[in-house]
């Protein structure tokens, strides 16, 4: 499976907004999450239920900005900024590198959240 091409796909619908199509695409069932606010999820099902909370929260997309990603072997790297106004009132603006680990079916295994700012 040629990781780099599987990355250019996962990154263009993330950046379309389609977080959770991204993940019911490009996650393997066993794969898990974990980020700089010491969330994590445990399972492709989990991640699901929570992006689905998170994406249903978002009053406005102000911005997904895709800057660069790097690949090496089976592990990648994707830099985003991310910039939204909340259901609550809230706003949410992320400037991070995404880590994946990639199988050698083209799916991600694990993913890692990283403060960029």
């Amino acid at each position: 499976m040629n990781i780099k091409e599987q990355v250019q796909k996962m990154d263009a619908i993330v950046s379309q907004g389609a977080i959770v199509d991204a993940v019911k695409e490009f996650f393997a069932d066993n794969a898990n999450t974990s980020d700089y606010g010491n969330g994590r999820t445990t399972g492709k099902p989990e991640m699901v239920t929570k992006m689905e909370g998170f994406a249903g929260a978002i009053a406005k997309v102000n911005g997904i900005t895709h800057h660069h990603s790097i690949v090496d072997g089976n592990v990648s790297a994707s830099e985003f900024t991310f910039d939204f106004d909340m259901k609550d009132g809230s706003k949410i603006y992320w400037h991070e590198i995404i880590r994946r680990i990639w199988n050698d079916e083209g799916k991600v295994i694990q993913e890692e959240y990283f403060n960029a700012e």
